[in-house]
């Protein structure tokens, strides 16, 4: 019985959608970079993360890598880049990483994606990013820190994906899911001038 009620739960979450994020906005004590993560990360093929080197427009918050590597300044970095906030136990992020790694597999060396986990389970975020082949980095955010800036404008709903352009400003938030490859490039042609 209380498997099937633990089933049940799951399935709730999975078919609610992801408006509530997963930990309260705070700092973390959450690790996210030990000796298990890094071998786990590095199991799964999942590229390090890659500190910016420009004077961007993103908020001064910095982040660690998740499963090991350098901490990440937000606002270091420049596009065109997509950050995408997700969490493995969310639906609509789970049917959209195969998208977003596609998206890193066609525009490398065009377009930087990069994934913002936002849990506090970083071993069942790397073993989802695992079973996807999601390889493009990941940065951790397991307090929810990014939603404390509010110039932002990020709401507490998940999937969603900042286009970053090259002055390193957000040019657009999409809410929700990215359906598929074909909406990937309509965004990324509209909001960051990037063809395919």
């Amino acid at each position: 019985m209380r498997k099937v009620l633990a089933a049940l739960a799951v399935a709730v979450v999975l078919l609610a959608g992801c408006d509530d994020p997963p930990s309260a906005t705070r700092k973390s004590d959450v690790e996210v970079d030990t000796p298990a993560l890094r071998e786990q990360k590095a199991a799964a093929g999942i590229d390090d993360c890659i500190p910016g080197d420009g004077d961007g427009k993103l908020p001064a918050l910095t982040l660690p890598c998740l499963g090991g590597g350098p901490d990440v300044d937000l606002s270091s970095l420049r596009g065109p880049m997509l950050i995408n906030l997700w969490y493995s136990g969310c639906g609509p992020c789970r049917a959209e990483m195969p998208i977003l790694q596609q998206v890193h597999e066609q525009y490398v060396d065009r377009v930087d994606v990069v994934g913002l986990d936002i849990e506090t389970y970083p071993e069942a975020a790397i073993s989802f990013a695992d079973m996807i082949g999601a390889t493009y980095p990941q940065i951790a955010d397991p307090g929810g820190e990014i939603f404390d800036d509010a110039d932002l404008g990020l709401r507490a709903a998940y999937p969603q994906t900042m286009f970053v352009d090259a002055d390193g400003a957000v040019a657009f938030i999409q809410v929700g899911e990215i359906d598929s490859i074909d909406e990937a490039r309509d965004l990324l042609s509209t909001h960051l001038g990037v063809e395919p």
